[in-house]
């Protein structure tokens, strides 16, 4: 695996908890939206689920809820594992701008504006930083 392989893993982390958590609230919405079971002498089939509709919602809401937490988990660990290897880093700038874009998340204009750079030599410090980052086996 390459450092910015390893680097990304966090940050493909995170926006897949994200789209987790807005699956959660699709759930949500979709429950408090599903018709509650009838019960006006309608026949019905002996073989039809007799729990109310938003009881599945409610059961993926559960299902995504404990997926999410184990990656929450696993995100704070990963996370610290990323910080502690970034510290490894002997130059200040190569640990500035690889906290910037793999933990923080920012852009590389916003990393530019920050770090007082131009777009250049952004590429160069991070170039370096991988250089020398010290990947797991």
């Amino acid at each position: 695996m390459t450092a910015k392989e390893y680097l990304n893993q966090a940050r493909h982390l995170d926006a897949l908890i994200n789209c987790r958590l807005r699956e959660i609230d699709y759930w949500r919405d979709l429950s408090s939206s599903v018709s509650g079971t009838r019960f006006d002498g309608m026949p019905h089939s002996p073989n039809r689920p007799t729990d109310a509709p938003f009881v599945r919602c409610l059961e993926k809401i559960d299902e995504i809820q404990r997926s999410v937490e184990e990656k929450v988990a696993y995100l704070i660990r990963l996370r610290d594992e990323i910080n502690a290897r970034i510290d490894m880093l002997d130059n200040h700038e190569e640990q500035v701008l690889l906290r910037y874009r793999y933990i923080d998340g920012f852009t590389w204009e916003e990393i530019e504006s920050m770090m007082n750079v131009s777009e250049r030599t952004a590429f160069r410090i991070h170039g370096n930083a991988l250089a020398h980052f010290p990947v797991p086996d």
